[in-house]
């Protein structure tokens, strides 16, 4: 998953780990923030497989900081990372590839982020899926609040049963945003020159 966000957010333009970690909080709208454990090896594993290139440079100074009290840290180089052109290729594979980990919770949101990227039948394909998962993962909420009100005894809903039907509410929702965004996807391909 992240590497498909740290080859997207490199591919817009070369950056230090800070930045990327930023970009991909807040471009990419990565929910919960990469670590620097996570991000550094992956960027690493990158790296050795040719798809990431590096390169030590200055740090750039920080207006804020008074010149006089820089320690060690603060003037040692900062490594800036790029995509090299397999890189490219391969995001453009991993863009290309629309399978069911698309459709997971975790990797949707980056290729939602990242749809201006995608071709027409990959996105289509990509909130088909997503639609189907979140419509079975409604189905099975509503067979365990039908099942969860069978065992009540006329005392109340209950915690668990509430929590279930804010699950479904919440499902129900996204059901109705995906089939508005699978609407206008087909609006803009038919209207589109073939």
């Amino acid at each position: 998953m992240y590497e498909l966000a740290v080859l997207a957010a490199l591919a817009e333009s070369p950056a230090h780990g800070y930045q990327l970690r930023i970009r991909l909080r807040d471009d990419l709208g990565l929910v919960r923030s990469i670590s620097f454990g996570s991000l550094y090896p992956l960027l690493h594993r990158l790296q050795q497989a040719g798809l990431v290139a590096s390169a030590s440079g200055p740090a750039e100074p920080d207006p804020a900081a008074d010149s006089a009290r820089l320690t060690r840290a603060d003037r040692r180089s900062r490594v800036t990372y790029r995509i090299t052109g397999d890189g490219e290729a391969q995001l453009a594979g991993l863009l290309a590839d629309a399978g069911p980990h698309a459709f997971s919770d975790d990797e949707f949101g980056i290729r939602l982020a990242l749809f201006g990227r995608l071709t027409p039948e990959a996105r289509m394909r990509v909130l088909e899926g997503r639609r189907r998962r979140v419509q079975a993962e409604r189905d099975g909420r509503r067979t365990a609040a039908s099942r969860a009100a069978e065992r009540l005894d006329g005392t109340g809903l209950g915690a668990a049963a509430e929590f279930l039907r804010l699950g479904l509410e919440a499902s129900d929702r996204e059901v109705r945003w995906l089939d508005e965004l699978i609407a206008r996807e087909r609006t803009s391909a038919a209207g589109s020159p073939g």
